[in-house]
C-alpha cells in the first residue's frame, strides 16, 4: 500500500495527498477529510523516516534522455545528477534513442525500479500526435514527471523551459537591423524546442516584411560536415546569403568551415550564429556568437521544483528561463 493507491482511490493528485500528509494549509477541508478517510480505509500509514512522497521511497529518480553523446543532453544529465545528489537522491539513467517504443520501454523499466519521479531531458520525448504521449500521462498518475526544456500540459507534469523562441527572434532581429538582407536558417529537428527556435526566426522575418524562401530553411543532421555540405549545395545552386542562424553550434561550425575554405569573410560578408554556447563556440576560429540556454539553471530549477513537490508545496506547471546572447567574432553586433 502506498501513496499512489491513496491518490487513485481519493481521486486527487499525488501532490495533493503529499500536502495533506505534510499539513500544508493549501488544501480545502473537504479534500483533506476525503484523503484522510481513504488513508484510514486503506490502512495507509506514512513512514515518518521516508522523505517526500512517503512510504517505501527509494530515494532514487529516473532520468531519461534520447542521446547521451549529444553535448547539450550530456551536460543536462550531468547537472541534473549533481543537483539530485546534493539533495540525497540517487539516479538511474536510460538513453532511449528516438524510437517511441524504446522510450516507452525505458520509462516502464524505470517505473519497475520504483523510482520516486521521472526527469525527461530534452524535448524529443514529446510526440506530435497527442495519443503518442499517452505513456507519459499514464506515468504521471504514478510519479511526478519533470520535463527539462520540453512542454506538456497534464496533471502531475512539471516543465522548465528555455525561451528558445525569444532568443532566436532577438538575434535574427538584430541581424536584420544591422543590414543583413538574406538569412539562412539551419536546424536539426521539429521537436518542441526546435519549433520554438524556428518560429522565432520566422517571426523576425515577418516583422521586416520578408517572405521566407523554403530553400533558406534547411533541416539537417546534427553534424559539422553535414551542415557544411548543405551550405555548399546552396551556393552551388546559386543561392547567396549574408547571414546564417542555426539551432546548434555544430551547424554553425559547419557553415563557418565552408566560409573559411572559400574565402568568405566572416563576419564582414557572412554573419554566423550558433546555439547552446557549447565548447565549440569558443574552440571555433573566429569564435562563434552563440545563444546560452542556461542549461545548468534549467536543471537546478527542475530538481529544486521536484524537492518542493516532495515536500507537498505548490509548484508552477511551467517555469520559463530566458536565454542570453553571447556576442563574439562571427557577428558585427553589439550587445544591447
Amino acid at each position: 500500500m502506498n501513496i499512489y493507491d491513496v491518490s487513485n482511490k481519493a481521486g486527487v493528485s499525488i501532490a495533493t495527498v503529499s500536502r495533506v500528509m505534510n499539513g500544508n494549509p493549501n488544501v480545502s477541508d473537504a479534500t483533506r477529510k476525503k484523503v484522510l478517510t481513504v488513508m484510514q480505509e486503506l490502512g495507509y500509514t506514512p513512514n515518518i523516516f521516508a522523505r517526500g512522497l512517503g512510504l517505501n521511497t527509494m530515494q532514487t529518480i529516473g532520468i531519461m534522455c534520447t542521446d547521451s553523446s549529444d553535448m547539450y543532453l550530456a551536460n543536462a544529465v550531468y547537472y541534473t545528477e549533481h543537483e539530485l545528489r546534493s539533495h540525497g537522491y540517487d539516479s538511474i539513467l536510460c538513453c532511449t534513442g528516438d524510437n517511441l517504443e524504446n522510450k516507452k520501454q525505458s520509462l516502464n523499466l524505470l517505473l519497475s525500479k520504483r523510482v520516486d519521479a521521472l526527469i525527461l531531458v530534452g524535448s524529443k520525448f514529446l510526440e506530435a500526435k497527442h495519443k503518442d504521449n499517452a505513456y507519459i500521462f499514464s506515468a504521471a498518475e504514478k510519479v511526478p514527471i519533470m520535463l527539462i526544456n520540453g512542454y506538456l500540459e497534464g496533471e502531475n507534469i512539471y516543465c522548465t523551459i528555455c525561451d528558445d523562441y525569444r532568443a532566436v527572434y532577438q538575434i535574427t532581429h538584430a541581424l536584420l537591423s544591422s543590414g543583413r538582407k538574406k538569412l539562412l536558417y539551419l536546424y536539426t529537428s521539429n521537436s518542441y524546442s526546435g519549433l520554438q527556435k524556428k518560429n522565432g526566426f520566422l517571426s523576425a522575418l515577418r516583422d521586416y516584411h520578408i517572405l521566407p524562401d523554403e530553400q533558406f530553411l534547411q533541416i539537417c543532421p546534427k553534424g559539422i560536415y553535414e551542415a557544411k555540405e548543405i551550405v555548399a549545395s546552396l551556393y552551388q545552386q546559386g543561392y547567396t546569403f549574408d547571414g546564417v542562424v542555426t539551432s546548434d553550434d555544430f551547424l554553425a561550425v559547419g557553415a563557418l568551415k565552408y566560409a573559411l575554405e572559400h574565402h568568405i569573410l566572416v563576419p564582414k560578408e557572412l554573419s554566423i550564429v550558433g546555439y547552446n554556447n557549447s565548447i565549440l563556440a569558443t574552440c571555433a576560429e573566429p569564435e562563434l556568437t552563440s545563444i546560452d540556454t542556461k542549461v545548468e539553471a534549467l536543471c537546478v530549477n527542475t530538481v529544486n521544483s521536484l524537492m518542493r513537490i516532495f515536500e507537498g508545496n505548490d509548484v508552477p506547471a511551467c517555469t520559463t528561463i530566458s536565454a542570453n546572447i553571447i556576442y563574439r567574432m562571427t557577428t558585427e553586433l553589439n550587445p544591447l
